[in-house]
């Protein structure tokens, strides 16, 4: 979902990460979903892309509605 967000918006992992203050690593880890972001780098995240920190946790929550509704299909 990160990287989907990142891309609609143009920027590269290098553009996020100095955009959120974060490390260009630390991105790449969590869009390959090796790493867990603690609230305070959600928010910096959402700073990042654009959003509010409640905007980018809506659209967390729907992607894991989603995600988990697939599963159930399986």
């Amino acid at each position: 979902m990160l990287r989907r967000l990142r891309q609609e918006r143009g920027l590269s992992q290098e553009e996020l990460a100095f955009e959120s203050g974060l490390n260009r690593q630390f991105v790449s880890l969590l869009e390959l979903g090796e790493r867990s972001p603690s609230l305070g780098s959600l928010y910096k995240l959402a700073r990042g892309l654009g959003l509010s920190g409640s905007e980018l946790l809506a659209q967390l929550e729907i992607h894991e509605r989603g995600e988990s509704k697939s599963r159930r299909r399986r």
